[in-house]
């Protein structure tokens, strides 16, 4: 079964069909570095990850461009609250965006462009748009530049909707519109803002308007057709709307596919900065395991919503430790085995990222895992032990994944110490044992439960790890 994907733009499960066979190139919107990310940002950077590790494993290049919105209205607003340049204010988000994007063990994009490296792509595009009819200066001299969406009949194609059921495009201070809908490609220079929030250009100097930069930076990286566009459900209008206007307006093709993940919510709201209603991702991984977070993000299909509870978060901390109780166990018994997927899963994956089967596999390999190590067959754990490997290491949850150790600070000098003279105390057990001095045995056992060290006693011998 090929990749399949549904399309936000044709509303259609579609197979995959790239630009460049056996090549898959992404875009999808970053966040505006105006504050610390939370759960709802988060979310999108997991999808897209688990997107790119799957491609990946089936057999396609992948290329990932993910923009840093590093200036606009909210960010220069802030920052003069706060007394800071908005340059630095910007950049401290940025570093806790990386963070977030580490915490959750998301790979890094291959490239992530910012706005404001980026003014020549914008206005050579402006110019191209000027040129071709579809865009205008205001007549005010303000030195904003509008997209003139009355000019482009497509305007509306991808959120299927009509010009004149739309609401006015929401500018902060709308100067020279020829139509309320129509939207800045370029702000004009504002007094009071700082001169280095400004560039000039053939209108005067000015900044760029949110919905220009994504279809420059895509542009400049991807080409001028690429094949996922993606982000949140709420970028789909007008961001994304807008997107495709100017691009194709330009002459370029823009993305074969729209990806839009769903949002999640929080007492039903979408959660948002605005609304104070934002779990902070830097916070919620210090109650929940990281690993944990990230499985609870995209166990649910993308394009559902998650209404986030701490019940949920309890409930994937749960499940990961059978999983790995699961994993260690059957080390234990057959030792390290190559991974494999399967079939259930490989298809459940290939039809629209199709995490909840995916997951589902997931739980019911584990489960036949436990069963047979049990009932002591040996070919059926080792089997399970290759699958539930493969699934963890596609969704970017295997515990063994260095990603994950080196967040828990893991050093590999301390384990050695720390593993002899744990398996020391396990001999002196084993010898209390054997003289049949149980109260020493036993003592032993209760001292290393107290430290947070589990036991168990397999056909190998004495084995341990610390509580989960």
């Amino acid at each position: 079964m090929p990749f399949r994907l549904y399309d936000s733009a044709t509303q259609a499960v579609r197979d995959l069909d790239t630009v460049v066979p056996g090549q898959v190139s992404i875009y999808h919107c970053g966040l505006t570095v105006q504050s610390s990310p939370h759960v709802g940002h988060i979310r999108k950077e997991v999808v897209f990850d688990v997107l790119r590790r799957w491609l990946t494993r089936i057999g396609y290049q992948v290329t990932v461009v993910a923009n840093v919105t590093d200036i606009d209205d909210k960010i220069l607003t802030k920052s003069a609250e706060l007394g800071v340049p908005w340059w630095a204010h910007a950049y401290k988000f940025e570093r806790e965006l990386h963070d977030a994007y580490a915490a959750l063990g998301c790979l890094p994009p291959d490239y992530e462009p910012r706005a404001t490296g980026h003014i020549p792509e914008m206005i050579e595009l402006i110019k191209v748009l000027i040129d071709r009819g579809h865009a205008y200066p205001a007549a005010d001299g303000s030195g904003d530049v509008y997209f003139d969406v009355r000019s482009w009949p497509d305007y509306g194609k991808l959120s299927r909707q009509k010009i004149d059921d739309m609401e006015p495009a929401e500018d902060s201070e709308p100067r020279g519109k020829k139509d309320p809908r129509d939207f800045a490609l370029w702000k004009g220079h504002k007094p009071g803002e700082p001169e280095t929030a400004s560039w000039q250009t053939p209108w005067g100097r000015g900044r760029p308007g949110w919905h220009l930069e994504c279809s420059a930076m895509a542009g400049k990286y991807l080409g001028d057709e690429f094949d996922i566009h993606g982000g949140g459900i709420d970028l789909r209008f007008p961001h994304h709307e807008n997107e495709l206007a100017q691009s194709t307006a330009a002459g370029r093709k823009f993305a074969r596919y729209w990806m839009h993940n769903a949002w999640v919510t929080a007492s039903g709201a979408k959660m948002s900065k605005s609304l104070g209603n934002g779990a902070l991702v830097k916070q919620v991984t210090e109650q929940y395991p990281p690993r944990a977070v990230r499985f609870y993000l995209l166990a649910p299909h993308y394009r559902s919503a998650i209404e986030y509870a701490d019940t949920s978060l309890a409930e994937a901390t749960a499940s990961l430790d059978r999983i790995d109780n699961f994993v260690d166990r059957a080390r234990d018994v057959i030792g390290p085995v190559e991974p494999t997927l399967p079939d259930a899963f490989i298809e459940a994956m290939n039809d629209d990222l199709g995490t909840p089967g995916a997951i589902a596999v997931l739980y019911t390999a584990v489960r036949e895992g436990n069963s047979a190590i049990e009932s002591g067959d040996r070919q059926v754990v080792a089997a399970r032990l290759g699958e539930v490997s493969g699934m963890l290491g596609v969704l970017g949850l295997a515990a063994d994944d260095p990603v994950w150790q080196h967040q828990s600070g893991h050093d590999d000098a301390l384990e050695t110490v720390v593993d002899g003279l744990i398996s020391e105390l396990l001999k002196q057990r084993e010898d209390a044992r054997a003289r049949k001095d149980y109260a020493a045995s036993d003592g032993i056992r209760d001292s290393l439960i107290k430290l947070g060290v589990e036991i168990s006693d397999t056909p190998q011998g004495p084995k341990w790890r610390l509580a989960r």
